[in-house]
């Protein structure tokens, strides 16, 4: 039974903590210039329908890396959904393809195309969550040095694709996370049912509060986005109003520990949801979590093409 990468709900605690370890393993492999590829002969398409540059980057480089191929999917060639249906572009690719990356809007669209198509498929993005860019995070938190169990993650400003998925991780994981927003822009409580009941076997703390000093004091991450992302462009000037005390600088860092990190998925409009002096100070791990996307995605592609070799490489000392 083929496997799909499409929601970090999809995943067990189990899966989820092998990414996290096969993505380091890969990394040091590359660190070291010693050579793998055991994707060689396999064939990668990748479809974006929002614009990318770690998702186009890290999926490009990565598939090389593992000695496979890759091909960009436009919309003036497939018309997915429209000039051809998703099923019978689903059937077309895995006759032609070993794989294939999705970034879109719907997500629907992701689960018919996984619905329909007999290889693997990865959710690069959609409106309604973001696994891929998780991933990289939580690689970036284990390097870190940071233990899971209890870590007390605050995600400041707007319920979106990426706070969907990290209340998913959470709650597997045992991190206690907080989504710090105003209330116009929460997360319905009905989206969160899942991530609820994780939590209650795995011990995760999970909230939502609208004061972001008492979301994140005491707090060891601080984590942000845009306030406005890709389709919202229309709602900026008023996003910038109702969020303008929700910015991650100096002063609400100073309620975090002493020790605490600071988190963005990139991109980032500086001055606005961050400040120049806080993302690039000592305590961001900003630009870790950019280059770990590089090794999180391949730790996905060797995970759905290659599940031999990838358990073989978790065996590695």
């Amino acid at each position: 039974m083929k496997k799909d990468f499409i929601a970090i709900k999809d995943l067990s605690c189990t899966e989820l903590e092998q990414l996290i370890q096969a993505a380091h393993k890969l990394k040091i492999r590359q660190k070291k210039g010693i050579p793998f590829k055991p994707l060689e002969g396999k064939s990668l398409g990748m479809i974006f329908h929002k614009p990318s540059a770690r998702t186009r980057i890290s999926f490009d480089v990565g598939m090389y890396q593992l000695g496979g191929h890759n091909l960009i999917l436009t919309e003036q060639e497939i018309g997915f959904g429209k000039r051809e249906s998703i099923y019978d572009l689903a059937q077309l690719f895995s006759r032609m393809m070993d794989i294939v990356m999705i970034r879109t809007f719907h997500h629907n669209d992701v689960l018919e195309l996984a619905h329909h198509a007999t290889i693997p498929v990865i959710n690069g993005l959609t409106d309604y969550n973001h696994p891929c860019q998780i991933l990289a995070d939580l690689l970036t938190l284990f390097e870190s040095g940071k233990s899971f169990k209890h870590l007390k993650v605050v995600f400041v400003g707007d319920g979106n694709n990426v706070c969907m998925s990290w209340f998913s991780a959470a709650a597997l994981l045992g991190i206690d996370f907080t989504l710090a927003c105003p209330e116009k822009y929460t997360i319905p409580v009905e989206k969160l049912q899942w991530a609820y009941q994780q939590a209650e076997k795995s011990g995760a703390q999970l909230q939502i509060i609208h004061d972001p000093v008492t979301a994140v004091t005491n707090s060891d991450v601080i984590y942000t986005d845009t306030w406005t992302s890709m389709g919202q462009e229309v709602e900026a000037e008023i996003r910038r109003k109702d969020f303008s005390d929700y910015q991650v600088n100096k002063k609400l860092l100073s309620h975090a520990k002493d020790t605490a990190s600071v988190m963005h998925c990139l991109p980032a409009h500086r001055g606005e949801e961050i400040t120049d002096e806080i993302i690039d100070s000592p305590q961001s791990l900003v630009f870790d979590q950019a280059e770990n996307r590089l090794h999180a995605q391949k730790a996905v592609l060797l995970w759905l093409l290659a599940p031999e070799q990838f358990m073989a490489l978790l065996s590695e000392k």
